[in-house]
């Protein structure tokens, strides 16, 4: 039996004793958090999948759960044996959430979603759909409260503050420009939930969601007060004088809803449909005029200040040396020692710890050898991990949070011979990172015309990858990190940022054959300013990982001069950087594998 079965039936069982015809279930808890906590695995708990992007909707005798591209082979996996139908999204004849419920729900019907785990934007699209077709909705119940009984507690772990010579600012400048912001709109006041903006407003940092260095927290900011909702057992005497130094009051976090219920808030309120939840703007809307705009904070976190900017310098360095030499470790051993994914990737963790400033991993790194490198998220256990062999490809992506920054890299390392496909794929690849990190462009450019310099190589070839080429990542925060992203087509909902000097993005293009082979070459870059004169001002990207591509994987056949001319310059950039840091055989290794590809060729 699959663990599904039984939790769905008593589910359904919930659902008819509250006359609810439809369930429907995000992946996420009640700030819109990508990654959450395990009291808010609810959609894992119910269908058995781990990926991180999913919408599960439960109807009395269907069951359907969309996810993204980066997961469509490990959740088939996950649910095979189940009843659950999985719908990727995004793929030809695969019908939106929205379009499923529009077709599924039909008048007197009910659907509810927990109006606390769903944000406004989606939220009131799924109650006028529900209008439309005669339907009512319910916003008020846990789905999992009647049927999750050993439901794990909410994380709850001690918050600390980082100092200004890391942060740059202190919080009451951070608090002075976010209240200026929300007044040039027209507001009285901020309500804010999404915790990476609150905890980089506030200079504060924790540990309740796993990788993730932020707190479980809502912020209330009027042009006089600050009241930060937070669980009492986080804070100690030392944060508490903090707070009143920089004029926050402390409130309990369970108490957010019952104190904005009674709440003096008038006027205009500035909220972002996408990170507030149904459940808070239904109060507030009661009170106040609610104004839908994008949260100043995000664009305030995403452009990096001189300071935080020295500081991830640094930190990149730093952690390329380790990733540098892990690489050459993996070289010494493959075909001569037993490794296995999970002993890789320890290997790989404990060099980044040894790292000053090391705080922990900033996501569980992705150890993946052959076919399960086809899974973009795939993740090895003790129980299930693959032997690396000394054939074809495994991939590493990892990163650390260190007081200093966030990492994230991605390497594809060739293990033994290749096909002539596999050799290809590669190329392609290592051809779509470079064009996108050496690309020049006029500010007011956005990530999807930027996504077209990555894709093109693999475009000529009829060759696709389903999930983006870059994300912005956050300073000692989130892996992940908005308003920037480099995509290939529009999300509904989500403006398109202009991207600034300051904001750093991944480059992270691939390609990935089911039960064969995945390939990512992934390089951090920071936006930087290029040049300016009578067309305008022009921005170019400047790498921030500096960490070897495997040149036994390139077909030059694929390859333009320009392509080669690029490879041989960011591996003169590796050479140059990390070469202080290494001797005797390391300093050997390095100088080969970062050695100009034709002189390379002939060694």
């Amino acid at each position: 039996m699959h663990v599904s079965d039984d939790r769905i039936a008593r589910l359904r069982k919930f659902m008819a004793d509250n006359g609810i015809d439809c369930f429907l279930i995000p992946s996420t808890d009640f700030h819109s958090s990508e990654y959450v906590g395990d009291f808010f695995k609810v959609t894992e708990y119910f269908s058995g999948c781990t990926s991180d992007n999913v919408d599960l909707v439960i109807g009395m005798e269907t069951a359907e759960l969309w996810t993204d591209g980066r997961y469509f082979i490990s959740a088939a996996a996950e649910l095979s044996g189940s009843a659950i139908h999985l719908m990727r999204s995004g793929t030809p004849g695969v019908p939106t959430v929205e379009a499923y419920l529009a077709e599924s729900l039909c008048s007197g019907m009910v659907l509810a979603f927990d109006g606390r785990c769903m944000n406004l934007t989606k939220g009131r699209r799924y109650e006028r759909l529900a209008e439309r077709v005669g339907a009512s909705v319910r916003i008020d119940l846990d789905p999992a409260r009647a049927v999750w009984t050993d439901r794990p507690a909410l994380p709850s772990h001690p918050v600390y503050t980082i100092s200004e010579d890391l942060a740059g600012k202190t919080a009451e400048e951070k608090i002075r420009e976010i209240r200026s912001a929300f007044s040039k709109k027209g507001c009285d006041w901020l309500f804010l939930s999404k915790l990476d903006d609150i905890c980089w407003t506030l200079n504060m940092r924790g540990d309740d969601i796993q990788c993730n260095p932020v707190a479980l927290c809502h912020a209330l900011i009027g042009k006089e007060s600050f009241h930060l909702f937070i669980q009492s057992s986080e804070t100690d005497a030392g944060f508490r004088s903090y707070a009143e130094k920089i004029g926050v009051t402390l409130c309990e976090y369970s108490e957010v809803f019952g104190f904005l219920e009674k709440a003096s808030v008038k006027g205009k309120i500035l909220v972002d449909p996408k990170h507030i939840s149904v459940r808070v703007a239904d109060i507030l809307k009661e009170k106040a005029e609610l104004v839908c705009a994008a949260n100043p904070t995000e664009l305030m976190k995403a452009v990096k200040n001189p300071v935080e900017m020295q500081n991830i310098y640094q930190t990149y360095l730093l952690d390329s040396v380790e990733l540098c030499r892990f690489l050459f470790r993996f070289s010494e051993k493959i075909g001569k020692e037993t490794m296995t994914e999970m002993t890789a990737a320890g290997e790989l963790d404990a060099l980044r710890a040894q790292i000053p400033g090391f705080i922990g991993l900033s996501f569980p790194t992705i150890s993946a050898y052959g076919s399960n490198a086809a899974m973009a998220h795939y993740s090895a256990t003790e129980d299930n991990c693959a032997e690396i062999r000394p054939e074809g490809f495994y991939l590493v992506d990892s990163g650390g949070q260190y007081l200093g920054g966030t990492t994230d890299v991605t390497r594809t390392i060739v293990c033994g011979p290749l096909t002539d496909r596999q050799k290809r794929d590669f190329t392609l690849v290592v051809i779509a990172n470079l064009n996108l990190l050496n690309a020049r462009f006029l500010h007011g450019t956005t990530g999807i015309l930027l996504d077209a310099c990555a894709r093109m190589p693999l475009w000529e070839h009829a060759v696709n990858y389903d999930h983006g080429t870059g994300h912005g990542i956050g300073y000692i925060l989130n892996v992940h990190e908005g308003p920037q992203s480099i995509r290939w087509k529009s999300v509904p909902g989500q403006a398109d940022a202009v991207f600034e000097a300051g904001m750093i993005v991944s480059d992270e293009p691939g390609i990935y054959i089911e039960n064969e082979y995945g390939i990512r070459t992934e390089t951090i870059l920071m936006t930087v300013p290029y040049t300016e004169n009578e067309y305008g001002r022009f921005l170019r990207f400047e790498p921030l990982t500096w960490v070897p591509i495997d040149l036994r994987g390139i077909d030059p056949s694929v390859m333009q001069p320009r392509d080669i001319e690029r490879l041989d310059a960011y591996h003169a950039g590796v050479y140059e950087k990390i070469s202080p840091f290494f001797s005797g055989a390391e300093l050997a290794w390095l100088r080969k594998v970062t050695l100009p590809y034709r002189e390379y060729c002939s060694c």
